[in-house]
């Protein structure tokens, strides 16, 4: 049974602070039940965690903390068996936990740059492990990528392993995009550019969850530096589309595929 509607159940990964703080309030905010995914919520994060009470007692909002830390699977695994438990659903989930380095590609070694892929993509797969059995069950759901324009826009020279891990995770949610699709779930990647101030990152995410299933589009760029990537995207996701329709494969697209 789909669920489009609002009063969606929704878990934000990296939700301490940035994108996923300010996406956690937006949708609280437009009627949503939201689970910030927070690690380290007794300790380093404990100030974030106290933050979002207040936010949420201030407002009357429906906002809870819940421990994860995407690089566990045991983590990933008692955050969404809680959300389930209290809930007894999970409708959206936004994949926003990540990390971002700079420096010369060079400087960085092989595990350095590991350890940048197991929270930026390993950290994603993680979540889906856990939360789409679910979403497959209910025959409904969402799930948003926060990507970047550096996947294949103009981008800048220094922040290689995050950009490599970036493209790394566009690849992964493409592919997802085509596998949970005949189980009702749809897949919107957000791809934001360099921004320094406003507020479409997660006004975007709202947008997003708001939408009627197969209505939404594959990709939502925002990027006021113009670097390109959208213009990139819209011919790479056309040819996507026009060789599943070659091949048979039409059951797998949505209106928004080539969006």
């Amino acid at each position: 049974m789909r669920n489009d509607d609002a009063g969606k159940v929704i878990l934000v990964t990296g939700a301490s602070s940035g994108i996923g703080a300010l996406s956690v309030r937006a949708l609280a905010l437009a009627g949503h039940t939201v689970y910030a995914g927070i690690r380290q919520t007794a300790t380093r994060n404990a100030t974030a965690v106290a933050d979002l009470t207040r936010y949420c007692t201030d407002r009357r909002v429906d906002v809870h903390a819940v421990e994860l830390d995407v690089t566990c699977q045991d983590s990933a695994d008692a955050a969404v068996d809680r959300i389930l438990a209290e809930r007894g659903r999970l409708d959206v989930v936004v994949h926003n936990a990540g990390h971002m380095v700079l420096g010369a590609a060079e400087a960085f070694t092989a595990e350095q740059f590991a350890e940048l892929y197991d929270v930026n993509v390993l950290g994603t797969q993680r979540v889906n492990r856990a939360a789409l059995p679910k979403l497959r069950e209910q025959g409904s759901g969402l799930l948003v990528w926060i990507g970047s324009s550096s996947t294949r826009g103009g981008c800048p020279p220094f922040l290689a392993p995050y950009f490599a891990a970036k493209a790394a995770m566009d690849a992964l949610a493409v592919s997802y995009a085509a596998e949970v699709l005949p189980f009702g779930i749809d897949t919107a990647i957000v791809v934001p550019g360099a921004f320094t101030t406003g507020t479409s990152h997660f006004e975007a995410v709202v947008r997003l969850a708001a939408m009627a299933h197969g209505t939404r589009p594959l990709r939502t760029h925002i990027d006021p530096s113009r670097d390109g990537s959208e213009v990139v995207s819209a011919v790479a996701d056309r040819v996507r589309v026009d060789f599943f329709r070659r091949i048979g494969l039409d059951s797998l697209l949505t209106a928004g595929s080539s969006l």
